[in-house]
């Protein structure tokens, strides 16, 4: 499952991000902005158990999470795409996994994972400003798959066609939500029409 999280907030920040005069300070803000914004579309489907509460007035049924929630942002760009989740699931564990990409081949590179022991029951939700290739996000599910996470969830800023169709053939179980959808990639694999390398804009380098 595809979705394009379509929301008139979320499209003015998409504006502020893909300028290319748009200094750092200002588009790690704008990406968290849009986090929080997406993060009730991805969680909506999470499952609640209930509990009694004492309000000032009486004894009330309230609702809480039923699974604990794994945050996993793909190093590096994932990085900036944390904070506006953790903004809205502030109990949230946060695991990482280290993914390059070779230049070359365009195939990811693991240089780094670190996944909580227990996942079976957790809710996943997989965090990468960018879902072009689609390498890097196959190969992050095929890694919480083995740790043994069932319930994972893909979430991006942009996508391009060409990931979406690849990483929903790897995992047609998992679903993708991204802020947007955009043309195609170019020829060395970056999202046209964009917004650069989100890392790189995301930490100045």
């Amino acid at each position: 499952m595809f979705q394009e999280i379509a929301h008139p907030l979320i499209a003015h920040e998409m504006g502020i991000l893909r300028q290319k005069d748009c200094p750092p300070a200002l588009f790690r803000q704008s990406v968290r902005r849009v986090a929080a914004l997406m993060t009730p579309y991805i969680c909506e489907s999470f499952a609640t158990s209930a509990y009694e509460i004492e309000t000032p007035l009486e004894t009330t049924t309230a609702r809480r999470l039923q699974h604990d929630v794994v945050l996993v942002p793909i190093l590096r760009a994932g990085l900036g795409f944390l904070d506006g989740f953790l903004d809205m699931l502030p109990h949230a564990i946060v695991a990482h996994i280290g993914l390059r990409r070779n230049e070359e081949t365009l195939q990811p590179h693991t240089y780094y994972s670190n996944l909580p022991l227990a996942v079976e029951s957790a809710e996943i939700i997989l965090l990468d400003p960018m879902l072009a290739t689609g390498g890097s996000a196959v190969e992050a599910v095929k890694q919480l798959r083995e740790a043994g996470a069932k319930n994972i969830r893909f979430a991006c800023l942009v996508a391009a066609p060409e990931g979406v169709e690849y990483f929903t053939k790897a995992w047609p179980d998992v679903p993708v939500h991204a802020a947007v959808l955009d043309r195609c990639l170019n020829e060395k694999g970056y999202i046209l029409p964009g917004l650069g390398d989100a890392g790189d804009r995301l930490f100045g380098t």
